[in-house]
C-alpha cells in the first residue's frame, strides 16, 4: 500500500465529502436565488422534451445500480437466491441500457445548449464543467461495466474490491488494500465520480436536493380574465361612491344633509388670522 493510494482511497473520499456538505450549506444560506435549474424551456422545447426524459430516467437507473452494487453486499443477494452469475447478467443489461439512454440523453442536451443561441448565451462556466466531468463520468462508467463483465479485457468482480472499500468509508476504516486492487477502470471511473460530488453544490446539479414540499402548503393562485373590466366613471375627490351616505326620508329622493351617524352637519370653524 503506497502512499498514493492512502491519499486517493483513504483521504481524497473525506474531503471530497467535506466539499459536498460544506459547498451545498453555504450556497443555501447565501445563494437561494441561485439553487434552480435556470430552465431554458422558453427559448427551445423540442430538444428538451427528448433529451431531458432520457437523462432524467438514465439517471435515476443508473443510481439505483450504484446504490445496490455498493451497498448490498454480495453475501446478502446469494442468500437471496440470487447466483453471482445473474446478478451480473442483470447488472449489464440494465446497466447498459440505462447508461446509453442517459449518455445519448445528455448528448442531445449538450447539443441543444452548443446550437440554441438564447440558451449556450445562459450558460456558465460552472455548467460547461459540469457537463464535462458528467459526460465522462457516464463514458467511463460504460467503460467500467465492459471491462468488469469481461466483454473487454479481464472480468473482475468489483462486489469483492470497490464495494468493500465503498462501504468501510460509511464507519471511518477505509479498506484502502480492496481499492488498490481494482483495476486501472474502475480507479479512474472512481476518481472523475469525486470530482464531479465535489463540484455538485456549485452547479445546477444542487436542484436535485430540492423536494417540492412548499408546493403542497403554497397559497392558491388567482388567474384573471382575459377580457376587459367595465370602465370606472370617472368622478371628483370629494364625491362619495354611491351607497356610501343613506338617502333621507324626509325629501323626495333627496341626499341626506346630515352626517353619516344620524347629527346634523355642522360648519367647520375656521379661524381667520
Amino acid at each position: 500500500m503506497s502512499t498514493t493510494d492512502i491519499l486517493l482511497w483513504g483521504v481524497l473520499p473525506y474531503v471530497t465529502l467535506a466539499v459536498l456538505i460544506g459547498g451545498t450549506v453555504w450556497r443555501y444560506r447565501y445563494d437561494q436565488f441561485g439553487w434552480t435549474t435556470r430552465s431554458s424551456q422558453l427559448y427551445e422545447s423540442r430538444l428538451l422534451r427528448i433529451g431531458s426524459p432520457l437523462f432524467h430516467f438514465g439517471i435515476l437507473v443508473v443510481i439505483v445500480g450504484h446504490v445496490i452494487g455498493l451497498v448490498v453486499p454480495e453475501s446478502w443477494t446469494s442468500a437471496a437466491g440470487l447466483s453471482e452469475g445473474a446478478y451480473h447478467v442483470q447488472a449489464i443489461a440494465l446497466g447498459t441500457v440505462a447508461g446509453l439512454c442517459t449518455l445519448v440523453g445528455i448528448g442531445i442536451l449538450i447539443y441543444r445548449r452548443r446550437t440554441t443561441g438564447p440558451v449556450f448565451m445562459a450558460t456558465t462556466r460552472n455548467d460547461k464543467a459540469m457537463y464535462a466531468v458528467l459526460l465522462a463520468a457516464l463514458v467511463a462508467g460504460l467503460a467500467t461495466t465492459l471491462a468488469g463483465s469481461g466483454a473487454v479485457g479481464e472480468q473482475h468482480n468489483y462486489r469483492e474490491t470497490v464495494s468493500p472499500w465503498f462501504r468501510s468509508l460509511f464507519v471511518l476504516r477505509p479498506d484502502i488494500e480492496a481499492m488498490a486492487e481494482a483495476p486501472f477502470s474502475f480507479h479512474l471511473h472512481t476518481l472523475i465520480g469525486l470530482l464531479l460530488f465535489a463540484l455538485w453544490p456549485f452547479t445546477r446539479l444542487v436542484h436535485a436536493f430540492t423536494a417540492p414540499v412548499g408546493y403542497l402548503l403554497r397559497p392558491y393562485v388567482l388567474y384573471r380574465s382575459r377580457t376587459a373590466a367595465p370602465a370606472r366613471t370617472p368622478r371628483r375627490g370629494w364625491e362619495g361612491r354611491p351607497g356610501d351616505y343613506p338617502e333621507s326620508t324626509t325629501g323626495a329622493g333627496a341626499p341626506y344633509s346630515g352626517t353619516p351617524e344620524g347629527g346634523p352637519r355642522w360648519p367647520r370653524n375656521r379661524s381667520r388670522h
